[in-house]
């Protein structure tokens, strides 16, 4: 089979066509089944990438460690924002992407957040953490969890495996499964 010609890229595009190509070629993982799992970072630790897309001059990661000044709290909670606006196009496309009896959203389990609560001082306390799709009916979705202060982030690792089909009781530093059934 003769391959049509192509102009290949001669270097990474510009952040918001990267993170939408990304977002894609995982799309397409998906309908193909070629994986049912992916880890994607929209932004390394330490990102020195200043969004200049967002009027921005100083690096992302200064940014969060802003010492209580505002306009740089303005900023990185403007960073999170555009980050999120990213992902609802991901999220966008897979509910649009019949699967099924549904959408792939709809057939899908995704954790989106932060490894910390508050980067100015490094805390994982009260880390903002949403899971996404209907894991094929297993996850309700428009509701806010709140658990006791000191729950292990592991723990929602263990409660998506055992969802998976992969049973485990322990993760980490885990304690045990989230019940993702009780709002609060």
């Amino acid at each position: 089979v003769e391959l049509p010609e192509m102009e290949r890229p001669t270097r990474i595009p510009p952040y918001k066509e990267h993170v939408k190509l990304m977002f894609d070629l995982q799309l397409l993982a998906y309908q193909t089944d070629m994986t049912r799992v992916f880890t994607f970072m929209m932004s390394r630790e330490f990102s020195e990438l200043v969004y200049t897309d967002l009027g921005h001059t100083d690096p992302h990661h200064p940014l969060t460690h802003h010492r209580g000044r505002p306009q740089w709290m303005k900023q990185a909670g403007e960073v999170n924002v555009y980050h999120a606006k990213l992902l609802a196009y991901f999220l966008d496309r897979m509910r649009s992407t019949p699967d099924g009896d549904g959408s792939l959203l709809d057939h899908s389990m995704i954790v989106y957040g932060a490894g910390m609560g508050d980067g100015d001082i490094h805390s994982q306390l009260n880390m903002p953490i949403a899971v996404l799709g209907g894991a094929s009916g297993k996850i309700k979705g428009g509701r806010h969890i709140r658990y006791p202060e000191g729950t292990p982030f592991a723990n929602l690792h263990v409660t998506m495996l055992n969802m998976a089909g992969i049973y485990t009781k322990t993760f980490g530093d885990s304690t045990g499964a989230l019940d993702l059934h009780s709002a609060v």
